[in-house]
């Protein structure tokens, strides 16, 4: 049988196929609406339907306050800490100006108390290379005999428990000047080594 020969006998086939195939293809399209038609619900995904919730941002605010130590001194002559609040962030100003304060209630029923006299102004406070510089006025300069040198320890150790601070110069109005230790003697920079014997226990 010759090409030409085989050739016209499928071409029939070739011809019945393409016109199944085509039948086909139309039947399986999708359909087009010419208009708009409304879905009922039921005929909606459920997550499509359920209101949404707006999402929030959780912004952490930094505190507003922080808790200091403060050095009262007790009946026997020791040191003790106390926690005060200040605000945030520390500084050496907000220490002093606790510690002015004195102690609360609940505290002097304990039987502590604070040599630095309630009536002491704080002209100003800094910390730099380590050394606290504190200047104070008012009845702070009145002060004399062990009252004086509990309310310098006390100023030493409530300075002292800053961050970065080891030794504490004091002014009065602007000038500076010396102050006793434990022992007596007078020094123009103190720290808490010279307060050993009043250290907390």
């Amino acid at each position: 049988m010759s090409r030409s020969t085989l050739a016209a006998r499928r071409a029939p086939v070739l011809v019945a196929t393409l016109v199944a195939f085509s039948c086909v293809a139309a039947g399986c399209g999708v359909p087009v609406d010419s208009s708009p038609t409304a879905l009922s619900k039921s005929g909606v995904p459920f997550d499509l339907l359920a209101p949404s919730s707006p999402t929030s941002t959780t912004t952490s605010l930094p505190p507003t306050t922080v808790g200091v130590q403060i050095f009262l001194v007790s009946p026997a002559g020791q040191l003790v800490a106390a926690d005060r609040p200040v605000p945030y962030p520390a500084s050496l100003s907000s220490a002093m100006a606790a510690l002015i304060d004195g102690p609360t209630n609940g505290e002097s029923a304990a039987g502590l108390q604070s040599a630095v006299p309630a009536q002491t102004d704080l002209l100003s406070a800094t910390i730099s290379g380590g050394i606290a510089t504190v200047d104070l006025g008012g009845t702070f300069g009145q002060l004399v005999g062990q009252a004086q040198i509990d309310a310098v320890a006390q100023i030493v150790f409530t300075a002292t428990a800053l961050p970065g601070v080891n030794d504490v110069v004091f002014e009065l109005n602007g000038q500076p000047v010396a102050v006793p230790t434990a022992s007596g003697a007078d020094v123009p920079t103190a720290n808490r080594s010279q307060f050993r014997s009043m250290a907390p226990s």
